[in-house]
């Protein structure tokens, strides 16, 4: 049997491009099959977590006309950052990356994004912010992950026009979109879900920045918990990795992202622009009240809302939308 490449979009500047993925072990399981119900999707959603990596693998990436060379991290994680010496061109392109077995190449193909010269980046968490997850309900969250296939899951009202008015925001030409980026504490184990959830539901194409991998089932019911320094730690680097760009942060009250958004705006005193903060309670909580009330004293316009058409409004008031 042959081992398994699965590569994640990347994403470059105007001197260096970012490609990613991982390698797998051989399996006879099946990829997670997005139409099963009940049951049957709990068992599939319970095999992405059951898979394991290969570490120390070769692996080579096709820029132009040369084959870069690097090897898995011990978790199978594979990352090629390489300075770019010639123009790519702007928006989404095609990137290659292939691995050996037994003589036998195996290759696969994916996207990275190269921004057309704007002056607007949105980063989004995913579940409770634009996917309803109930993460503050730990059973309930699980029962919905398990038993509600792709196709199932519910998308708050009115995001899917804040997101795309948000990607076109400040843009003339219809082919060009603001940077998107979808970050979040759920594990690159549901990376394919996400990506198919977000093509049903037509919400921007974004670059998904997510959790180190799992590979067990007890590490099935920690999804999405634990520290969140991660999210932090890729937030800030998607800053400086684009320095020109003012930013939208949009999240919600369930976990950390107001404490998160909070540091970054901190550290990062004229980067963003706005923060949005979705309402996931019957109440609005205090500690995330007070934390955008010291945003506001740092000049960064918030909006802490139960629908998001409150935040369309938000936005268009304050000049980042029509």
């Amino acid at each position: 049997m042959k081992p398994i490449l699965k590569l994640y979009r990347g994403y470059a500047n105007d001197q260096e491009l970012i490609v990613m993925g991982h390698v797998f072990k051989p399996t006879t399981a099946s990829d997670y099959d997005f139409q099963k119900r009940s049951f049957k999707n709990a068992t599939s959603v319970l095999k992405l977590f059951q898979i394991k990596t290969i570490p120390n693998y070769d692996v080579y990436l096709k820029y132009g006309d040369s084959q870069i060379h690097t090897k898995t991290l011990d978790d199978g994680f594979f990352k090629f950052c390489i300075p770019l010496k010639e123009e790519t061109g702007f928006g989404w392109m095609n990137y290659q990356v292939s691995i050996t077995h037994k003589n036998e190449t195996i290759s696969c193909a994916s996207t990275f994004i190269r921004p057309h010269e704007g002056t607007l980046g949105i980063i989004s968490d995913i579940d409770d912010t634009f996917l309803v997850s109930h993460t503050h309900n730990f059973f309930r969250k699980l029962y919905i992950l398990l038993f509600r296939n792709v196709n199932d899951r519910k998308i708050f009202d009115d995001v899917v026009s804040h997101y795309q008015a948000l990607s076109s925001a400040g843009r003339n030409n219809k082919e060009e979109k603001n940077a998107f980026f979808y970050i979040s504490s759920s594990e690159w184990n549901l990376y394919s879900f996400i990506v198919r959830f977000t093509k049903i539901h037509e919400l921007p194409r974004a670059v998904i920045l997510l959790k180190d991998i799992k590979t067990g089932i007890a590490d099935f019911f920690m999804s999405g918990r634990g520290n969140h320094d991660h999210k932090f730690d890729k937030i800030k680097h998607v800053l400086e990795f684009y320095p020109n760009l003012k930013y939208v942060l949009l999240g919600d009250d369930s976990q950390h992202d107001p404490m998160l958004y909070e540091r970054i705006c901190k550290i990062f005193p004229v980067t963003v622009k706005a923060v949005y903060i979705r309402q996931t309670r019957k109440r609005q909580k205090e500690s995330t009240k007070a934390i955008l009330k010291n945003l506001e004293n740092l000049e960064v316009s918030v909006c802490y809302f139960k629908h998001s058409s409150e935040a369309i409004e938000h936005s268009k008031r304050i000049g980042i939308m029509k």
